[in-house]
């Protein structure tokens, strides 16, 4: 392993480190876009481009994620536009339909998700969202 196979892997994982850890389901939309970014631009070193010039540029992703990160804390707006809302999809026992369908999400997949929570009915919810990580809060 030569010098500049080290120095990409230190500084890749700096840069993934500065990022933040998250598992794909817990990450905005920004994150998703800029690690899928940020691993095309890792490739470019290996078909012959420069390392400083791939360091910089995925540092500049990072940097762009985290004041995307910062702005959606100070404005309700940014946070929707950046990384979604809860969507209420059972309200007092009864499915709300309109939710069901902007989320794309079936009668027959919220059922699924109700018995993976020990619930055998959707009366039985008084109620239930899905999160922006996809998860169900009942």
């Amino acid at each position: 392993m030569d010098l500049a196979s080290c120095s990409y892997i230190f500084v890749g994982t700096f840069i993934l480190r500065i990022g933040g850890r998250k598992s794909i389901s817990q990450m905005t939309i920004s994150q998703t876009i800029v690690m899928i970014g940020f691993g095309s631009l890792l490739i470019q070193p290996v078909s012959g481009k420069g390392l400083l010039i791939t360091f910089a540029v995925a540092s500049l992703l990072t940097l762009l994620m985290i004041f995307a990160e910062y702005l959606s804390l100070k404005s309700d707006i940014l946070e929707t536009i950046f990384s979604g809302k809860a969507v209420m999809v059972i309200e007092n026992g009864k499915p709300i339909i309109k939710n069901l369908k902007k989320i794309r999400l079936t009668i027959d997949k919220l059922e699924t998700r109700l018995r993976q929570a020990g619930i055998s009915s959707i009366e039985d919810v008084r109620y239930a969202t899905i999160e922006v990580s996809g998860q169900s809060s009942i």
